[in-house]
């Protein structure tokens, strides 16, 4: 129960929410407090009263919980960077609270209260582990990442950053008016390259002696190859992978072969199975599919992801590539599919889900980086027909709340 002051009040820290905030309670409101651990007390100012939930800072730590350890980053805490929220947290007790957060999204935007949420499989590397991340500019000469209250902060070092992408951003020197954002990363054999993101359809002429390429994208998100490559190269088990800049590939690359062992598992194929891979990307699904299935129809709306993935595939004669969106492509195919994998970028579209029960998928395989649309998504599947059955989350994003997870539904 909290205790008032005149400036301040107590609360305990009972759990912790989306977002990474640890959570309690004052006169029945939930108190939202970042850097706070379930199982301490902690005295806390109101920052931004409503009325029905409070966020606030924290003011005194009375009580410190024993999974509380020294932030590596110094960058992190208030006013500072909030790219990692839990530095602050013993990564065993990360897993744990991935995994108490994922079940509490289920259960109260999906409905879900069986016992379907597996233990968090840790990412292989805690720290330096982000092949790419994206910077916004902070003036014309320098780019940083987000604070807490939507500013843009500069920084002089990052834990979570592969470190020869740390280097390259501390060699940054060029001025870009008009430019939204820029993107650094380095692939699986060490080449590095940026991507800058333009407001404009001009793209301006760049003299660089940085040992990276550099690419743009344009407003409608087209790639435009100024300097080196066009590409970067992942490799994941016994294959190499073409990203062009602009193409999705998750930024932890090391946990990527993971998760592809995850979907394989789900999936449960037999060798005689027709496959659908929905927003399938550049095809990193689709390889290891294609070997276990008789066809594997990919489908990816990106037209640079989608030629990625013709290239990446090409060792297959069992795989057809669709450039087109997930509902278009559904509504133009017949037969029957036993086995569909989705990995959206948001709630699937209506359109999707009627068109997997069209299809007859008896097995989805549904991945997702955030747990409130896979959550609401639940309930949406399950109306139409499918049950959930297991939810295995893994960790891309050691230091902060994010979870991605791969989950099992079939066909009731």
């Amino acid at each position: 129960m909290a205790k008032r002051t005149q400036e301040t009040f107590e609360i305990e820290i009972d759990g912790m929410a989306q977002g990474g905030f640890g959570v309690g309670r004052q006169r029945g409101r939930p108190v939202f407090v970042p850097y706070t651990i379930p199982g301490e007390r902690v005295a806390v100012r109101v920052k931004q009263p409503n009325e029905r939930i409070l966020h606030a800072e924290g003011v005194r730590l009375l009580e410190s919980s024993g999974d509380r350890v020294y932030p590596r980053c110094p960058h992190f805490g208030p006013g500072q960077c909030w790219r990692c929220q839990w530095q602050h947290v013993d990564y065993p007790a990360q897993l744990l609270l991935k995994q108490d957060i994922t079940a509490d999204q289920l259960e109260r935007l999906g409905g879900i209260v069986d016992d379907v949420v597996q233990a968090v499989i840790p990412s292989p590397e805690q720290w330096a582990y982000n092949h790419h991340m994206t910077f916004s500019p902070i003036d014309e000469a320098s780019f940083g990442l987000p604070a807490a209250d939507g500013r843009n902060v500069a920084i002089d070092t990052c834990s979570v950053l592969h470190p020869d992408l740390l280097a390259l951003y501390k060699q940054l020197d060029f001025s870009l008016p008009g430019l939204r954002r820029m993107k650094l990363q380095i692939g699986s054999d060490g080449a590095a390259m940026i991507v800058l993101y333009l407001n404009d359809e001009e793209a301006p002429e760049l003299e660089t002696d940085l040992d990276a390429s550099i690419n743009l994208l344009l407003p409608n998100n087209e790639p435009v190859n100024l300097i080196g490559d066009s590409h970067s190269r992942y490799r994941v088990h016994d294959r190499d992978f073409r990203v062009t800049a602009g193409s999705y590939y998750r930024a932890n690359a090391p946990q990527v072969p993971a998760l592809v062992n995850e979907v394989l598992k789900l999936a449960d194929l037999r060798g005689d199975e027709f496959v659908l891979d929905l927003y399938g990307g550049v095809g990193v699904f689709s390889a290891f599919l294609a070997q276990q299935a008789k066809l594997v129809t990919l489908v990816e709306s990106y037209p640079p992801a989608a030629t990625d993935a013709e290239v990446n595939l090409t060792p297959f004669d069992n795989v057809d590539v669709i450039e087109g969106t997930a509902e278009n492509a559904l509504s133009g195919l017949d037969g029957e599919y036993e086995v569909a994998v989705v990995d959206p970028p948001g709630v699937l579209h209506d359109d999707v889900i009627d068109g997997l029960r069209g299809l007859n998928v008896q097995r989805l395989v549904y991945v997702s980086g955030d747990m409130s649309a896979l959550a609401r998504d639940c309930k949406r599947l399950s109306k139409a027909g499918y049950r959930l059955v297991t939810v295995q989350p893994l960790d891309f994003a050691p230091q902060t709340y994010h979870v991605d997870a791969a989950a099992l539904f079939v066909q009731r």
